[in-house]
């Protein structure tokens, strides 16, 4: 029981590890930018394909697929900041959601037209198969990866904010754009460097979730609630909220799934709303 409890936790811990890599992303946009971006799940599913293309198409390594995925992603959230989003920065949240919405449909038709509707599969390389001995517990060594580069990105993520100059630069574009460009700050270029890193992230949580979380064309769809879940719950413009946020979804949802799959998904809509009424901001604030 005790060990079971462990493996369940610890799968857990993963799953949520993968949804905050994609989530930040998002957290980011809509903490900081005040934009709500619906359509940030496609941006995890080109990560995928991209990923699944370098692997089956050019026999590209895993590991050296997954920064290209990054970059793809950050690409073309770029030129789609600077053809699209950026007209709707001042418009109402009503014509953001539309207007992302809208996006996501495009997203699905694209990748349905271009792969197919079925699921694309992945084969991982032998080191991140099976399963490896840790403190006692056997654990799965993809999910190891996963938790792992979680931490890797978190902590650079954390510096990147708090730490650099472009960081400084992001936080007063966002407390005072005014200010900010009265002080010498391209607050246009900032929010488009913001925007494709938020979506850089998200190919790249999309490329490594891809034997976790499936890929086909449905994915940005099947997966924006979790997406929201986790910003809603740890509080939009924060790092170590939707991590902790995550992390508590991924567990509970693999906790019900296992132990009362009659119930299912539905364990992380109750404690979600739970969650909601006790920290109706979100677990954490950005401080101004």
């Amino acid at each position: 029981m005790l060990a079971n409890f462990a493996g369940v936790l610890f799968d857990g811990i993963a799953y949520g590890s993968l949804l905050f890599l994609i989530s930040v992303g998002l957290s980011v946009t809509m903490g900081m930018m005040n934009f709500i971006n619906l359509a940030h799940g496609a941006f995890a599913m080109l990560g995928g394909y991209v990923s699944v293309s370098l692997l089956s198409r050019f026999g590209v390594p895993f590991l050296a697929s997954l920064p290209l995925a990054f970059i793809a992603s950050a690409v073309v959230g770029l030129v789609l900041e600077r053809l699209l989003y950026r007209r709707l920065y001042k418009a109402s949240h009503l014509d953001q959601v539309l207007f992302s919405i809208g996006l996501t449909f495009m997203a699905v038709a694209g990748a349905t037209y271009f792969y197919g509707p079925t699921q694309q599969p992945v084969v991982l390389p032998d080191w991140l198969r099976g399963q490896v001995s840790l403190l006692g517990l056997d654990v799965g060594s993809y999910r190891l990866f996963l938790i792992g580069v979680v931490v890797i990105v978190t902590i650079a993520l954390g510096l990147l904010i708090e730490r650099t100059r472009f960081g400084a630069q992001i936080r007063a574009s966002v407390d005072n754009q005014t200010a900010a460009a009265g002080l010498g700050i391209n607050v246009s270029l900032v929010f488009s460097l913001t925007f494709a890193l938020g979506s850089g992230l998200a190919g790249l949580g999309g490329g490594l979730g891809i034997d976790v979380l499936g890929l086909d064309p449905t994915f940005p769809v099947k997966y924006m609630v979790y997406f929201l879940l986790v910003v809603a719950v740890g509080g939009a413009g924060t790092i170590k909220g939707p991590l902790l946020a995550a992390a508590i979804l991924g567990v509970f949802d693999v906790a019900g799934k296992y132990y009362v799959p009659e119930v299912g998904a539905f364990v992380i809509y109750a404690l979600m709303v739970v969650l909601l009424i006790l920290f109706p901001a979100g677990l954490m604030r950005r401080k101004a």
